[in-house]
């Protein structure tokens, strides 16, 4: 959202000064403060702040799960190379974001783990017993 408008020498941005403002302002607003407030009146509310983190979201079918950055050719579409789903964007973006999200809720561990060589895995929440069914059977 805040990447530079100013282009290149041989093709210079237009509206520089303008973007440039609008780039202070977005910067501006704090988010890593607005996270910090949302997670703690949850906490206090009795709820639960899932951070899911963005890298891939728009890159990867929810369909297939598929990652590739061919998916997105354009900014708005989004068309899996590997399976074919097509449909916007933003909405395959959401879709992985709280997939990724129930997830976590449903199973516990890491959000995407797959994308974090170095996290911290967690223990699932929730496990089948394993030597409690053979013992029985």
């Amino acid at each position: 959202m805040s990447r530079s408008a100013s282009g290149t020498r041989q093709a210079p941005g237009k509206n520089v000064k303008a973007k440039s403002g609008l780039n202070r302002a977005i910067l501006d607003q704090g988010w890593g403060e607005f996270r910090r407030q949302l997670g703690y009146k949850l906490k206090w509310a009795g709820g639960d702040l899932i951070v899911v983190p963005a890298q891939y979201t728009s890159q990867q079918c929810s369909g297939c799960g598929h990652i590739a950055q061919e998916n997105r050719k354009i900014q708005e579409s989004f068309c899996c190379v590997s399976c074919g789903h097509a449909e916007n964007a933003d909405v395959n973006a959401a879709k992985n974001i709280v997939a990724a999200g129930h997830a976590v809720m449903a199973c516990g561990g890491d959000v995407r783990p797959e994308l974090h060589e170095h996290a911290v895995k967690a223990a699932p929440v929730k496990q089948e017993p394993t030597e409690a069914i053979q013992a029985c059977a």
